[in-house]
Parts: C-alpha cells; structure tokens; sequence
C-alpha cells in the first residue's frame, strides 16, 4: 500500500478540466513512447468519453509533445458491460461514439480491444472476463511470467456510492489477488454483467487518474477525502493503493466542502 496522498484537483468549469487533463494525458503518452514506443491506456465509461474528446480534439500547440499520436495508442476498457458492442449501454460504443469517430485521419487510428463479441451472445460473464484477459495477457506478456500487467494510464470515473470500474462498494471482488480481469454478474447498478480490470491491476498502472464533476459527487468525494468511514470504498482503496500516482480531477462543485487539500494547475 501507498504511503504518498493523491493528488486532487479543482477547477472553475469541466472545460478548464479538460484543458488541464489534456498536457497531463499527453505527458503520459510521451513518457510511455519513450519507454517502449506504445501507450497501453484502459478508460471507463459515464461522462469520461465525453471529456475525453473535449481533452484530445481541441486543437494544440502544434508540437510533438502537444500531439495525440493515436496511432501508437492499445485502448482497453477498465470495465465493460456484458453487451453488444452497439448496444447503449456499451461502453465501447460510447467511446467510438464520443471520441473515436471523430479522431482526424492525420492524428492515427488507436487499437482498441473490445469485448468479445460472440461470447456476449453465449451470455457467460466468466468467459467473456477469460477472453478479454487474454487480449490483455497478449499485450502484456503472458501471465506466468508477469504477476500484473502495468497500464501506463488508466482513466476512472466515480459512482456516487465511490464505486470505480465494476468494482463497487463491500462486494468480493476488491478481495481479488489472482485474476486481472474480473466478472461481476449482480451488479446493484444496471446491467447486472459486466467485467472488470481488479483492484491490484488498477493500483499497479503508473499513472491512475479519476475524472469526477458536479455537485453530485460533493458528499461521496467528502467520503473518500476526509472520513475514516470512507476508506474502505473502491476509489478510495486505489488512492490508497496508488498514492501520488493518483490524480483526481475535478470541478469545484464536486469538492464543495472537502477539507483535503485541492490546488487549482498541475
């Protein structure tokens, strides 16, 4: 476990989030080329996508390091709903749908891993985790010669229960060690079947960071920040798990009476 704090963010609008999100997902991607010329990254859902583009399709500065090189990009999803690839509530075609589609031509095509297409038919979760394991595995190197695989970023949203990915408040699965990729089939928000990346997949990326806005989120952010009660759910363990590798940003709303120390630029 960490013994460094997070780091959180607060700013004025979700357009000046973005802006800020943007130079720090760029400094992630240029850091990770230059270890081994690929951005292996995994994103959630909700409104992530849609900050996402408003982060990565304005317009730069025109430089290398202000440039998404798409191209080199491995796109996996830190958790999935078991469902088709364009149904609504995948979200696979949320991302295409929000960012994907609209990457200009010159920027490069990112790979992305979806689900499994066939095996969502089949209607068997634990399969559906098997397989997209793999895919990670593939990418990573086999599971037997690695105990985790290491995502140079992965991009989080927060329920307001303080769930992250699939992974939601007392439920078993914040206990797994051994698997990756994790099948959950009751989950307390619809859909019921989904999988997940597991918590020591998601505390071992090098940088972790969580998007979280409006004033909806003030009372479960206050949870995770400032009460001892808090410190058993999700978002909290990654803060926990990951320290200063964890980065929150995040509007002023969202943190509307938060005693934990917020700072305004990177």
């Amino acid at each position: 476990m960490a013994t460094s704090q997070p780091n959180l963010y607060s700013f004025s609008s979700t357009a000046t989030l973005a802006e800020q999100l943007r130079p720090y997902i760029l400094r992630s991607q240029n850091a990770a080329l230059a270890r081994h010329d690929t951005f292996r990254i995994a994103v959630s859902g909700g409104s992530l996508p849609t900050v996402l583009a408003r982060a990565l399709l304005t317009p730069g500065n025109g430089t290398p390091e202000d440039t998404p090189q798409f191209s080199k990009w491995h796109i996996f999803f830190a958790d999935e709903r078991a469902v088709a690839l364009d149904h609504e509530d995948s979200n696979y075609r949320l991302l295409q749908e929000e960012l994907l589609h609209k990457i200009p031509a010159e920027l490069g095509a990112p790979v992305v891993y979806p689900i499994d297409a066939e095996a969502v038919k089949k209607d068997d979760t634990q399969q559906l985790a098997d397989l997209y394991q793999e895919d990670v595995m593939r990418v990573f190197a086999a599971k037997d010669s690695v105990k985790l695989p290491v995502f140079d970023l992965i991009l989080l949203g927060c329920g307001p229960d303080g769930h992250t990915c699939s992974l939601f408040p007392g439920h078993d699965l914040l206990r797994e060690k051994d698997a990756w990729v994790a099948a959950e089939t009751n989950s307390p928000k619809p859909p019921p079947k989904r999988i997940t990346l597991t918590l020591p997949v998601v505390t071992s990326a090098i940088q972790i960071a969580f998007v979280a806005t409006g004033a909806g989120k003030k009372d479960i952010m206050k949870a995770i920040f400032d009460s001892e009660e808090g410190r058993s759910l999700p978002s909290a363990l990654v803060n926990q798990g990951g320290g200063d590798r964890v980065s929150w940003f995040t509007d002023h709303p969202a943190v509307d009476g938060v005693s934990f120390p917020s700072r305004g630029n990177l």
